[in-house]
């Protein structure tokens, strides 16, 4: 790879990635965020020796052909999630540099649980460390919370979903760790589902002529999905048939008859006051779907390291 030009060497990075993670905006995601260590690197066409003279302490502490090697270790137990990125963070900076996981994303790791290891030009690893370990740390702590919410409501029909409150720049890797966790993705953005909210429904008038506007212009193009906030919307709402109805911060009581109402007509998703606490009794109502701006807003990062050896 570092005989390469620069879109080939993007490419062969892009290709060490999940398939899901294949897209423009991950490599632009990846590479701005080495800029934002290398401020006096303008672009990747620069290779090694020039590309580490902007970790101006890694320049000055290491011999440039000095080789190291070192172990990433999780330093809590948790899911991991991440590792690929982690090992296309290192191939941008150094192309030499042997990525080696020692497990897979989505595994359950232990503590001191040895999660890859590094080797090459010892230079080149240090300028990539903490763009990888940012990266692998902030996915996997999604992906362990989302475990976390996963088990809770085990053994009810509930499954958890994400939702669009992800960090800018950062979607489809956050959605990427929300799978690995076990849950699924809500909509990827605004253009890939219809979601109907209490600003649309003021501002189309009422939820009715909201969902006659969406499936006047587009048909069935894009399935639909309306919020409600009591069981009069609710009614109202079973009357047009979408795909997809949001019960939003509801108590349990209202929701257990809005399941009632709903039961083979219409799933329902609950949103609101979710948190691991609630999420139990929120999916022993009967819901099927419950959403979780947590996963991704709240999410802990995973404590993880790298030592040299």
């Amino acid at each position: 790879m570092e005989n390469l030009n620069r879109k080939d060497r993007l490419q062969a990075v892009e290709a060490m990635l999940p398939a899901a993670l294949h897209h423009p905006l991950v490599m632009q995601s990846l590479q701005m965020c080495l800029l934002e260590d290398l401020a006096m690197v303008a672009d990747f066409n620069t290779l090694l020796p020039e590309f580490v003279q902007g970790d101006v302490t890694s320049v000055a502490t290491l011999k440039l052909d000095a080789s190291l090697r070192g172990k990433i270790s999780a330093k809590a137990q948790g899911v991991v999630a991440g590792l690929d990125v982690a090992a296309a963070i290192f191939a941008l900076v150094e192309p030499k540099i042997e990525f080696v996981s020692h497990c897979s994303d989505g595994n359950l790791v232990a503590a001191g649980t040895l999660l890859a290891e590094v080797s090459g030009p010892g230079a080149a690893l240090l300028t990539a460390e903490r763009a990888a370990l940012n990266f692998l740390g902030r996915m996997s702590g999604i992906a362990t919370l989302t475990r976390q919410f996963v088990d809770t409501v085990v053994n009810t029909q509930a499954v958890i979903l994400d939702t669009r409150k992800t960090a800018p720049g950062l979607r489809l890797f956050d959605k990427y760790a929300v799978r690995m966790g076990g849950g699924q993705n809500h909509r990827m953005g605004l253009y890939d589902m219809v979601l109907i909210k209490d600003n649309h429904i003021d501002g189309a008038g009422s939820i009715t002529a909201a969902v006659a506007r969406v499936r006047e212009k587009f048909g069935d193009q894009y399935p639909i999905e309306v919020e409600v906030k009591n069981l009069a919307e609710l009614d109202e709402s079973l009357k047009l048939a979408p795909d997809r109805i949001m019960l939003d911060n509801m108590s349990l009581e209202i929701m257990r008859q809005a399941v009632m109402l709903a039961t083979g007509r219409v799933p329902l998703e609950a949103s609101g006051n979710v948190n691991l606490q609630t999420v139990r009794a929120i999916a022993e109502t009967g819901v099927d779907f419950i959403s979780v701006g947590a996963l991704t807003h709240s999410a802990p990062v995973f404590d993880i390291s790298m030592r040299l050896q």
